[in-house]
């Protein structure tokens, strides 16, 4: 007898996770079907492992430059085995937790494989079928592939092996430059690797303002990473246990070799083999179209993460899962503002950002006010030595209305919260600048950036 649910959740994310979890809360009987490990990718081979790998570079990092906070440090080496370890462990921690939450919540945890069919049903593993009012598709991507640069997972790697590495490889190149491509950077140079970036548009971080990817390049030069920029990759060939690359550039065309290859070009929504065809889910370039509230063109089914059109960020998705479980639930959820989602990137220093960048702001037509201050004159950066980077702040001229925040530097991928708030909130410089923030801290230079604009 066909088992029937409430809500299906295909696919345990931060997206699908979420979503189970709050259906479950708010009474609904929810089944979460997964088809690896549950958490996702973000959990099991994303956001957790590879932060867990940059504080052991940081930590590294941290020894080279003992001597500048009167430690003498002693000799030190990287243990990869441990690192990698380290790292996993964190996830099977996180992943335990998580199962133990959404069995607390009443979510049936099922795993497989699944398929759309009509009259919302969903097949699982080509064997048998489950039934729901509601599917909720939270089924990710994973790492976009190039005609030019086949992935092997051997010579040339995704992040996915490229996060658990045994060793670490004399020389890498890494093509793409974003926030995957700029974090393994550092942290495969931190353990020792000579890291070369081949990035094909103009500037590394293409999304990022301007100053943000300027100040980014210069510090991973100062790091010792070679960047490249307006190359492309035309092809890898494996010789004698290396990859012959060859890299077309304004400068012309060049063959160089290098022990690995990562491939850090972004990633592809898993949209095939699920059945989207067979139910009338409609896709727009590659991702699943949806409304403000997440439901696709079929009603009951929705669609949220890395699958449809919006920002491929881990908390995008959570935030899409409490808005499609509250809609299911029959309450009034309020849309995401997709204007407000935080980017972070975990390199040293720190990049978070909220908003317009001023290129952006500019193109729309705004007359701007900014006001920028570099962590030189921050006493807390000064009193830790760590004064690299800047806050950057983008009003409208006319209103003062903070149209952007961009900030590069220790610490920031948490000051960002405060400037999330105040883009949604819509608070001006006056009111920014008149926050109490703790002294010494970095959040001063956030108050002194607004401070600048009305003076």
């Amino acid at each position: 007898m066909m088992k029937h649910y409430d809500v299906i959740v295909v696919g345990s994310g931060p997206g699908g996770f979420a979503a189970a979890a709050r259906t479950a809360e708010l009474g609904l009987q929810t089944a979460l079907i997964e088809s690896a490990e549950l958490g996702g990718v973000c959990l099991n081979r994303g956001c957790i492992p590879t932060k867990t790998l940059l504080k052991s570079a940081k930590v590294i990092d941290s020894f080279r430059h003992a001597a500048d906070y009167g430690v003498a440090a002693g000799n030190f080496a990287p243990d990869i085995e441990k690192i990698v370890a380290g790292a996993r462990n964190v996830s099977d921690t996180l992943r335990k937790g998580l199962e133990f939450n959404l069995k607390k919540s009443g979510v049936d945890i099922i795993p497989g494989f699944a398929q759309l069919k009509p009259g919302k049903t969903v097949r699982l593993n080509d064997e048998y079928e489950l039934k729901a009012e509601n599917i909720v598709l939270a089924v990710g991507a994973r790492p976009r592939e190039l005609p030019a640069l086949p992935i092997d997972e051997l010579y040339v790697s995704s992040y996915k092996t490229a996060l658990f590495p045994e060793r670490i490889p004399e020389s890498l190149l890494i093509v793409g430059s974003g926030a995957i491509g700029a974090e393994l950077a550092w942290f495969y140079n931190a353990l020792g690797a000579k890291v070369t970036i081949a990035e094909y548009l103009p500037a590394v971080l293409p999304a990022a303002d301007d100053d943000v990817s300027a100040y980014l390049s210069r510090s991973l030069r100062k790091a010792g990473i070679a960047v490249t920029t307006g190359t492309n990759v035309e092809c890898v060939t494996v010789e004698n246990g290396q990859c012959a690359v060859r890299l077309a550039s304004g400068k012309g065309v060049e063959t160089r070799v290098f022990d690995r290859v990562l491939s850090a070009v972004g990633v592809t929504a898993n949209i095939d083999r699920i059945g989207l065809e067979e139910t009338g889910v409609q896709t727009v370039g590659g991702k699943i179209a949806t409304d403000r509230f997440m439901q696709t063109s079929v009603a009951g089914i929705y669609a949220i993460g890395d699958v449809t059109q919006s920002p491929s960020l881990a908390h995008v998705a959570s935030a899409e899962a409490l808005v499609c479980a509250e809609k299911i639930a029959g309450r009034n959820p309020r849309p995401v503002d997709y204007n407000c989602i935080p980017a972070c990137v975990y390199t040293v220093p720190e990049i978070a950002s909220v908003g317009m960048t001023e290129r952006e702001a500019r193109a729309a037509g705004h007359a701007l006010k900014i006001g920028k201050v570099p962590f030189t004159a921050s006493g807390k950066a000064a009193a830790e030595r760590n004064r690299d980077g800047f806050v950057k702040l983008i009003f409208d001229e006319s209103s003062l209305v903070l149209l952007g925040a961009h900030l590069v530097g220790a610490g920031v991928t948490e000051n960002i919260a405060a400037l999330v708030a105040s883009k949604q909130l819509e608070l001006t410089a006056k009111q920014i600048a008149e926050f109490v923030c703790p002294h010494p801290s970095m959040s001063e230079t956030v108050m002194e950036a607004a401070a600048m604009v009305i003076r």
